[in-house]
């Protein structure tokens, strides 16, 4: 495990495999954690493998009182993403909207990023999340952090804000695609991405496989 700092956070990397080339970031779902092992469906890639635990997840920190926002976590991920230098994201539930958001925030780095179905990838649709006082049952296990749970199930997610994101992966990139689909769940804001150019909607073996040739063509 190697620790990263994000401000007064230390977050737990988990190279899960080493090798050379291009690193495949896994970014799990919404009160999951990083797997122990390469999951058997992504050992077909062909350099090394990491997975990050978000905060409030896994091995990671817990702050005190919550304030979590997808964006956060986007900060978590990008920390990982400046360890490894260049990275292919795939993101479960909650971890392909914050793939999404740092192929955006960083397009030169983001060699493609895979959206998979898993928890937290709805949240909490695109209307205003009226006001209120969270307060999540606190009991001795505080791993996923029950404020995480309570405040990233009401995250907002407009698509137009999704499809900006997109669109800045697409055009400063220069990929194409640039997001991969695997989801079967459609919440608003990605059936909104989906409708874009410079995605592409298939299964997870293709994406892994488009993936792994842009890494192959920068090795050579």
């Amino acid at each position: 495990m190697i620790e990263l700092m994000h401000g007064k956070i230390r977050l737990a990397l988990h190279e899960l495999r080493r090798g050379h080339g291009r690193t495949l970031l896994l970014l799990h779902g919404l009160g999951e954690r990083s797997p122990l092992d390469v999951p058997a469906e992504l050992a077909s890639w062909p350099g090394p493998v990491a997975a990050l635990d978000f905060t409030g997840h896994g091995q990671s920190d817990v702050p005190r009182s919550g304030g979590y926002t997808a964006e956060i976590l986007m900060a978590d991920a990008d920390a990982a993403l400046q360890h490894a230098g260049e990275a292919c994201l795939v993101g479960r539930g909650l971890g392909a909207y914050v793939a999404l958001l740092l192929a955006g925030g960083r397009p030169k780095q983001v060699r493609g990023a895979i959206l998979r179905d898993g928890p937290g990838l709805a949240a909490g649709g695109i209307g205003a999340v009226p006001g209120y006082v969270s307060r999540p049952q606190l009991g001795k296990q505080r791993i996923p952090d029950p404020f995480a749970l309570a405040e990233l199930t009401r995250d907002v997610r407009p698509p137009d804000y999704a499809a900006i994101y997109l669109h800045q992966a697409t055009h400063l990139s220069e990929l194409d695609p640039a997001l991969y689909i695997v989801a079967k769940e459609r919440p608003e804001w990605l059936a909104a991405v989906a409708q874009e150019s410079g995605t592409r909607v298939c299964d997870l073996e293709a994406a892994l496989e488009s993936c792994a040739a842009i890494q192959l063509r920068r090795v050579r």
